[in-house]
């Protein structure tokens, strides 16, 4: 039944985009897919009729869904037909309304998903965000995962253009394999588009949006224009906005626009975001999911943010799923990269990452500062009693792991985690 379905929703998504012929920006990456859609979807929206993916609408079924504008019915027979007699109206009748524009994420799992997804959609922009270990487990080597996320910019339409992450190498050797035109980004000498004379704002204030954020310079060919990003922290949401208006300035945008628009990008749930918690602490809640790179890159941040005297840094980490053979050796390296940002105190959740423990006392941290938990809610309860007024608590982890439940367990406001936190919905839940 569901090949059934997913046959008949690739179908009539061909027939859609045959008819409308929107511009399709193509976002993939094995981290920072989302923020990067979001970012893009606030970028291009400030001037143009956009729709992005919902949720994480990003395989097989998820992208004609976005294609149609509907949510997935689930087992709901009647459900489906709805969905399906959508599609045969917007193919029947003509919409009005469509989109001139669609940023679609498009994440793979496994060898030939791409493949699939592009013989359903061919991309007029293509934008690889980082290439890493997520997916390992079924790649088994990162040279396959980086061939798989190519096939997005090689398939691009005649005149395509591809926008690729500059700082990472492995993207930055797909351009070896694209013939479209190519816009690079990245912090480093040598991208397109460069981000310049970062500062971070990190402190307490009277409302939650304002407890940090980050500034740049935004240069493209000798043009410079300052970027504020409200309630952001991290290099990731720096990297989402320079891919965001690399696509822009694809699209015709001027820098001006776009740095205004980047002033109403929010980072989505989960995503390096600032939340106050219990006892006037702060949590920076990255649990949307996690891997190795993810993970060091967000403890290397940190390592600059400053708190008071006397004050700890909690490290609170799960599982990082997905990760094949290199599962031992990627949370060990997060243990070691942990202690080297200068984190207190550390706290892990599940089998795997009792090897981020140990990797943390191999590195010499002491014995009384690590502890281990086999469930989230014995460790959110454990961290519940040992916190203190201006600490710092950074919680991270696979989506399996679940490590939201701890932050709703920290916060300040509880009631407010539908609007804060990830994986809220009832199916969740």
């Amino acid at each position: 039944m569901k090949r059934l379905i997913q046959l008949k929703l690739k179908i009539l998504a061909q027939r859609i985009l045959a008819k409308y012929r929107p511009k399709v920006v193509g976002v993939t990456g094995s981290v920072g897919k989302t923020t990067t859609k979001e970012a893009i979807y606030t970028v291009l929206a400030s001037r143009f009729h956009v729709r992005r993916s919902i949720k994480n609408y990003n395989n097989e079924l998820g992208v004609p869904l976005t294609i149609i504008n509907a949510e997935a019915p689930g087992r709901s027979l009647w459900g489906w037909c709805r969905v399906f007699l959508k599609a045969w109206k917007l193919i029947l009748f003509r919409d009005k309304d469509f989109p001139e524009i669609l940023v679609l994420e498009m994440g793979v799992d496994r060898p030939g998903d791409m493949a699939y997804l592009t013989s359903m959609v061919r991309c007029d922009i293509g934008v690889v965000t980082s290439i890493g270990s997520s997916h390992l487990e079924y790649f088994q080597t990162i040279e396959k995962i980086k061939k798989e996320k190519a096939v997005l910019i090689r398939t691009l339409k005649k005149g395509g253009h591809a926008v690729l992450n500059f700082d990472d190498l492995k993207v930055r050797e797909i351009s070896e394999l694209s013939t479209s035109r190519i816009t690079t980004f990245g912090l480093q000498d040598g991208a397109s588009i460069k981000a310049q004379n970062l500062i971070f704002s990190f402190e307490e204030k009277k409302k939650t949006e304002d407890l940090s954020g980050i500034n740049f310079k935004l240069n493209h060919d000798g043009s410079v224009v300052p970027v504020r990003l409200p309630r952001a922290m991290g290099y990731p949401a720096i990297y989402s906005s320079l891919a965001a208006a690399s696509v822009g300035v694809a699209l015709g945008m001027n820098l001006v626009e776009i740095s205004s628009a980047l002033n109403n990008f929010y980072l989505p749930p989960g995503r390096m975001n600032v939340i106050k918690g219990i006892k006037h602490t702060l949590i920076v809640d990255d649990t949307y999911n996690a891997s190795p790179k993810s993970s060091i890159s967000a403890l290397k941040f940190l390592e600059r943010v400053k708190i008071a005297p006397g004050k700890r840094k909690w490290a609170v980490l799960g599982d990082m799923l997905e990760l094949g053979v290199y599962t031992e050796e990627g949370h060990r390296e997060v243990g070691k990269a942990m202690v080297d940002s200068g984190f207190n105190k550390l706290v892990t959740v599940g089998e795997r990452a009792w090897n981020i423990a140990q990797a943390a006392r191999d590195q010499g941290m002491k014995k009384g500062d690590v502890f281990h938990f086999s469930d989230n809610r014995e460790a959110g309860k454990f961290v519940q009693s040992r916190i203190e007024q201006g600490d710092l608590i950074f919680i991270k982890g696979s989506q399996g792991a679940r490590m939201e439940k701890i932050v709703k367990e920290l916060m300040a406001d509880p009631i407010n985690a539908e609007n804060l936190l990830v994986r809220q919905g009832e199916g969740w839940n």
